[in-house]
């Protein structure tokens, strides 16, 4: 069968008198398959338009960190980099930092800031991968839900055709179209769901191994800057 058979039909069909042809089960698998569609998407571009700023925010703060004379002017920059990943790194770095080098005058627990970096790089990956579970759940729950729609419609439609006692495909047409309809829906929202799950993975190990060489960068700077003289 041709690729333009399937679509025609998809958009010649009266959903809606699919939807009144069909029984409270069908139509209650076909609203939860709406609503992951349409909340997966949401998710979808929210998190694209995410990662795209903080790979720009990143990258445009790296320039000035490398840039900068010290600590204190990575401090004053990176307050036009704040929607930055690194910049929210930083921020606990220079943190740990100001608390050394007050309390004893100069970097002399390096361990305790790389502690710092790493709970920084931590938490920015946490607030990255927010919502990224419903993404996976989407992926692989709604082609079952599909197919539970799908059942219950064919079961339907069998049923009303001994009813009747009829064989006409009139007759149980639109409850075998609504079935089939709930598997594409369920697929609808699976496959794009699925993909962008995979996506937006790699683009999140991405950025954190970004996250966890500016640590090291910042280690070796706060050493430079504020490291003890023997």
């Amino acid at each position: 069968m041709p690729l333009e058979a399937p679509i025609a039909f998809l958009f010649q069909a009266d959903i809606l008198a699919m939807l009144q042809s069909g029984g409270p089960a069908e139509a209650v698998v076909l609203i939860f398959l709406f609503c992951f569609s349409i909340y997966s998407w949401t998710v979808i571009f929210s998190k694209w338009h995410t990662l795209r700023g903080a790979r720009r925010s990143n990258a445009r703060f790296l320039r000035a960190f490398r840039k900068a004379a010290g600590m204190e002017a990575v401090m004053v920059a990176s307050e036009q980099f704040r929607p930055s990943p690194l910049v929210a790194v930083f921020d606990f770095g220079y943190e740990e930092v100001e608390r050394q080098v007050k309390g004893h005058g100069g970097l002399h627990n390096r361990m305790a800031l790389e502690r710092t970096l790493q709970i920084g790089v931590s938490e920015e990956l946490a607030k990255l991968e927010r919502n990224m579970n419903w993404l996976a759940t989407t992926a692989s729950v709604t082609p079952f839900i599909g197919l539970l729609g799908t059942v219950l419609g064919i079961i339907r439609a069998f049923i009303d055709l001994s009813a009747q006692g009829s064989t006409s495909l009139r007759t149980v047409g639109p409850g075998i179209g609504l079935a089939l309809v709930a598997t594409a829906v369920g697929l609808f929202a699976a496959i794009p769901a699925a993909i962008a799950y995979n996506y937006f993975s790699h683009g999140i190990r991405e950025i954190g191994a970004r996250m966890d060489d500016f640590a090291l960068e910042f280690l070796n700077l706060a050493e430079r800057n504020f490291g003890e003289h023997r």
